[in-house]
């Protein structure tokens, strides 16, 4: 049988890696780029090395930022509300909730949730810094934005518990039924979840 040659094997092995892509996607994307222009293959090879080189984490919030700021856009804007602090797991997520449009806040990202199974705990995360800028600036209220998720909820109880002794009003994200959604098709956690955060009208 056939074999490919060496460096399109390195190149469906290193699509592989990366996560939601299995061995035929990654097949696909090697011989897609193998058919193009060198200049495609040599752009995205440029961005790659850009993304680690050219970008660092923001010392005040842990979003990502272009190197060598001293501080990401959200925490250099002096218009945006020091008194709202809204917890995330990934960058990806303050890039979602600012879409929005809807928080003028500041934000801290914690770079993953608490998973004891993968060995991730409270020192693998942006914890320590977070209560630590809470008690040197205390905001009005802390928002945990973790996702609905075990961890995302576990993580969320700790947080609760390590910033309870700080005196700082801590909230979490409201669930429920999606907008356009049918209670038959809803599963019963999120209908749980939805009669105990209703609301007055």
């Amino acid at each position: 049988m056939a074999s490919l040659p060496e460096p399109l094997q390195a190149l469906i092995l290193a699509f592989e890696r990366l996560p939601g892509i299995g061995p035929k996607t990654a097949s696909r994307l090697a011989f897609y780029l193998l058919r193009q222009p060198e200049e495609l293959s040599r752009s995205l090879a440029e961005a790659l090395l850009a993304v680690k080189s050219a970008t660092a984490l923001c010392p005040v919030c842990f979003n990502i930022t272009s190197a060598g700021m001293e501080r990401c856009e959200v925490c250099a804007d002096s218009r945006r509300d020091e008194t709202l602090l809204c917890v995330v797991e990934e960058p990806l997520d303050v890039l979602v909730l600012e879409r929005t449009g809807g928080f003028n806040g500041r934000y801290h990202v914690l770079h993953g949730v608490l998973s004891p199974i993968e060995g991730v705990g409270p020192e693998q995360l942006k914890i320590r810094p977070l209560i630590e800028r809470v008690r040197q600036n205390p905001p009005r209220e802390v928002i945990l934005a973790t996702n609905p998720s075990m961890e995302g909820d576990a993580t969320a109880l700790y947080l609760r518990q390590q910033l309870a002794p700080l005196g700082v009003r801590v909230t979490r994200l409201a669930r429920g039924l999606p907008v356009g959604g049918d209670l038959e098709y809803a599963d019963q956690n999120t209908l749980l979840r939805a009669l105990a955060g209703r609301q007055d009208l």
